[in-house]
């Protein structure tokens, strides 16, 4: 118990100077190629009101909504009145109606953030996580899922992951699929929550859940299963699809996407995949889940919600979108050693007496743009002080002695080669300037 009180909650992490060094060059990678697309940064709070998260995820989206309990005199109720952000999109949505009208249109936006959710932390799943979104707002043109699929794609080779496939579908090629299997139109919601647990259950207990939990005649539940993950699923759901409107309309969708994205993502990096789901209640058109191997689940996922601004009492305007999940690609990139934790220049102190000159050195390298640290120790012994270095992966060390400070000059010492020479004070940062250019 006494080691425990100093981890973290579970399901959340400490993040330390090597950890953030990664995370940050993953995070501007994706911000670069964003910026590149025309996207804009969007921050938006930590918490929204509850109102405005439940009702947007599904019943099983809704249960893992981070609560907060009501403050001062109304605490005592139990009630919560705001939540921790589930995701960045509703977010983004509150914003488009309370802000519609001073955002461009449409409207391109990237945003980069921490999320809650109340699920069972488990291998690549948190609770406190960071997703690195795009949307674009306010425009209906097949293009838009292009471009956010196109974006997405670059931002996750900037990242450094190179293999990977972005399987794509239609929210209305399956509420075509769950007319044709005669699915009740107040069941179909439910049962499209259940397909969606494909890729991570047996199709056994996908079937059971069809029957039992969303009422699905076993027949029916087993057809429908069995075609979506048969090895010709894309013919069969051509097939079954083709006297249905809403179907006809989402193949069409799926299609232009293929199209007009598979040039330039890669024909062999995109393609239809009927059993593609995504469980939340607002999609409405094409939707997209990005696998690659050996990271779990899916590492990026998205599509259209042209409805959703109009749900907080804002416009009808058409939205569509690309999450990417930086964590799983993060733990699955492992460690990068670029030398971003290390520092071009350790000062140590021999003299107290010397303090002063060692500041002055330490602080004209860092207004030259190199990384300079002061040795802030009280060991004056020279081994001790050059081991900090070490430690610090210092690329040079600066000492000073009392002979070096009687002759006004400075000796370098090469971390990495160990040779050393002394020189002027005068002449320190042209000496060491080209040796740290290079």
């Amino acid at each position: 118990m006494a080691s425990q009180q100093f981890e973290p909650p579970s399901g959340t992490r400490d993040f330390l100077a090597t950890d953030l060094y990664q995370r940050e060059r993953v995070f501007e990678a994706a911000r670069s190629v964003f910026t590149r697309y025309g996207f804009e940064p969007l921050q938006t709070p930590a918490f929204e009101r509850l109102e405005t998260l439940t009702g947007k995820y599904g019943d099983e989206g809704d249960k893992l909504i981070f609560k907060i309990l009501k403050r001062g005199a109304h605490e005592a109720s139990g009630e919560a009145d705001m939540a921790l952000r589930y995701d960045l999109t509703v977010p983004l949505a509150r914003v488009v109606a309370a802000h519609g009208s001073r955002l461009p249109t449409p409207y391109k936006r990237y945003a980069i953030g921490p999320v809650w959710r109340a699920d069972r932390p488990g291998k690549g799943r948190f609770r406190e996580f960071t997703q690195c979104d795009i949307d674009i707002v306010g425009s209906s043109s097949p293009l838009v899922e292009a471009e956010v699929v196109c974006a997405g794609a670059d931002a996750l080779d900037a990242m450094g992951v190179r293999d990977f496939t972005i399987l794509v579908n239609s929210r209305r090629a399956l509420s075509g699929l769950m007319q044709v299997y005669g699915v009740a139109a107040d069941r179909a919601a439910g049962a499209l929550i259940t397909l969606d647990k494909l890729d991570k259950q047996e199709p056994a207990s996908v079937v059971a859940e069809l029957v039992e939990a969303r009422g699905l005649d076993r027949g029916i539940a087993g057809e429908l299963v069995r075609d979506v993950t048969a090895d010709d699923a894309v013919e069969r759901m051509r097939a079954a699809l083709k006297d249905n409107a809403d179907g006809r309309e989402g193949l069409a969708e799926v299609d232009r996407l293929l199209e007009l994205a598979g040039p330039h993502v890669g024909a062999a990096r995109i393609r239809f995949a009927p059993n593609l789901v995504r469980g939340l209640d607002y999609y409405t058109g094409a939707i997209w889940e990005v696998v690659s191997p050996g990271m779990p689940g899916s590492i990026a996922s998205g599509g259209r919600y042209d409805h959703l601004i109009r749900t907080l009492g804002g416009p009808d305007v058409t939205a569509c979108g690309f999450s990417i999940g930086v964590e799983r690609i993060i733990g699955a990139l492992g460690d990068a050693d670029d030398g971003t934790d290390r520092i071009d220049i350790a000062v140590t102190i021999m003299n107290d007496d010397y303090a002063t000159d060692a500041l002055g050195f330490a602080q004209g390298f860092r207004r030259a743009g190199w990384r300079a640290e002061v040795f802030l120790g009280t060991s004056k012994k020279l081994g001790k002080q050059l081991k900090w270095a070490a430690d610090r992966r210092a690329r040079f060390a600066l000492l000073q002695g009392d002979s070096e400070h009687a002759e006004e000059a400075v000796t370098i010492r090469n971390m990495e080669t160990g040779d050393q020479q002394r020189v002027p004070v005068t002449d320190l940062f042209t000496a060491l300037d080209s040796e740290l250019r290079m």
